[in-house]
């Protein structure tokens, strides 16, 4: 039985104008020569490059951020701010002036496909607690981080603590250091705080707001989707941290002492999911080390967060679904409960599209770079590499972004923004366009 079906447009249109708006903006802000102070004057793709870097909280650079003057800084800031908040608070805000600040019942699956059925639909509540809880966490962070760099940053220091703070939650990974956070690798504090951002950034405000309701004893327990985020965050971490620990015990961290070892392999656990922050050189890496990265970078965070990737919920389901048996209606059993067949299809479509989006990044730019970063099989690998980063908003890499011709530049941009608004976009539910139905005959396929 087939229902014909059209996308709802009007959600998609407001959410590539908000962004393409944003990056516009950016890009123009950031070519003034008022916001560079680099040797030679900054071109437009780098600009170009950055904003859209900026506002899809990706990371990756062509230039050095450290070369910005304090208001090209500051733009980056907001860009990432806005860029990082604008999935959740921009729609949110425009269902409130729109729709006479209600949210309509079209409007409102929307809403739900990020919040579930457990959570407060009133547009005021749901933008309030989040613009509190990013408040809250990023003015925290900033502070932690401020007693670390008002003894090594002096000059600037509150600022360098706000910046790499909203960077950290945004899980933006843009830094003002040039070796982003490698000259900090032997301090655990500092390393710990920035991870805390990173996670809180990463769960997203569903999983909060349940912690929350169930602490209160609002809520006798956690939601299905609270429990899948947060086990398979900590098997992630955790198998990352001994996979990273293992690896390059005798690589990257040959020099570190065992308590820096962890912490460092720690770190390179968190930050792929979907951080960017670096506290070792990811071209030094080891290629086993590499692939494993590049596995997190794709995964990343959970939904309703900040993060990017296919999120924690869309690799977990489509895990259990090759893992366990899928009774007659199509469903997965999760101890009590029972994930229905149409959320078992959409992790696995949703993460087929993620898959062809990679492939084609990878393939244009090999491409692209066949005169530096791709002219032979033994450079394959910074280019995957740079395609799994951009396509998950990570910003960690190799080192190649900067040498890449301007074309390639532009198929990073696109990868950036198709990871970042394009997977969201299709995740906007489907309206019904008429009631017709129309019945066709089945027959059969050969598999495998």
């Amino acid at each position: 039985m087939i229902k014909f079906k059209r996308q709802s447009t009007s959600e998609r249109i407001v959410l590539f104008s908000y962004f393409l708006v944003l990056i516009g903006l950016g890009t123009f802000l950031l070519y003034l020569p008022a916001a560079w102070n680099g040797p030679a004057r900054l071109r437009f793709v780098d600009s170009f490059f950055t904003a859209v870097s900026a506002v899809c909280v990706t990371g990756l650079v062509t230039v050095d951020t450290a070369l910005y003057s304090l208001f090209g800084k500051i733009i980056i800031l907001l860009l990432i701010q806005f860029g990082g908040l604008g999935i959740l608070t921009f729609t949110t805000m425009f269902f409130v002036s729109v729709k006479n600040r209600k949210v309509s019942l079209r409007n409102l699956q929307t809403v739900r496909n990020y919040y579930l059925d457990s959570i407060e639909f009133q547009a005021h509540n749901i933008l309030r607690n989040i613009l509190i809880m990013t408040a809250v966490l990023e003015l925290t962070g900033s502070l932690l981080l401020w007693f670390r760099f008002r003894t090594t940053v002096p000059e600037a220091s509150f600022f360098t603590a706000l910046f790499h703070s909203v960077s950290a939650f945004c899980n933006a990974g843009f830094s003002l250091f040039p070796d982003s956070l490698e000259g900090y690798s032997s301090d655990p504090y500092l390393l710990i705080v920035i991870m805390l951002l990173v996670i809180s950034g990463g769960l997203g405000f569903l999983i909060f707001n349940d912690i929350i309701l169930v602490g209160r004893k609002k809520k006798k327990r956690y939601a299905l989707h609270t429990r899948i985020v947060l086990i398979s965050t900590a098997i992630l971490i955790l198998s990352g941290t001994i996979g990273f620990l293992l690896m390059e015990n005798n690589g990257t961290l040959k020099e570190m002492t065992g308590f820096s070892k962890l912490i460092n392999a720690l770190f390179q656990s968190v930050t792929p999911r979907t951080a960017g922050f670096n506290t070792v050189s990811q071209g030094a890496l080891k290629n086993s080390s590499k692939v494993l990265t590049m596995i997190f970078m794709f995964i990343g965070g959970s939904p309703a967060s900040i993060a990017g990737g296919i999120k924690t919920t869309t690799f977990a389901i489509v895990f259990l679904t090759l893992l366990k048996e899928i009774d007659w209606q199509g469903r997965i059993r999760i101890r009590d409960r029972v994930l229905p067949q149409k959320t078992v299809t959409k992790a696995i479509l949703f993460m087929g599209k993620a898959v062809i989006f990679l492939a084609v990044s990878v393939f244009l730019l090999t491409l692209t770079e066949t005169n530096g970063a791709g002219n032979n099989g033994s450079e394959f690998m910074p280019i995957v590499f740079e395609s799994f980063s951009a396509f998950g908003t990570v910003g960690l890499s190799t080192g190649i972004t900067s040498s890449l011709s301007t074309v390639g530049k532009f198929v990073i941009i696109c990868t950036m923004f198709a990871g970042r608004v394009g997977l969201i976009s299709l995740s906007i539910p489907l309206l019904k366009e008429h009631n017709e139905e129309i019945e066709y005959p089945e027959e059969e396929v050969l598999i495998g």
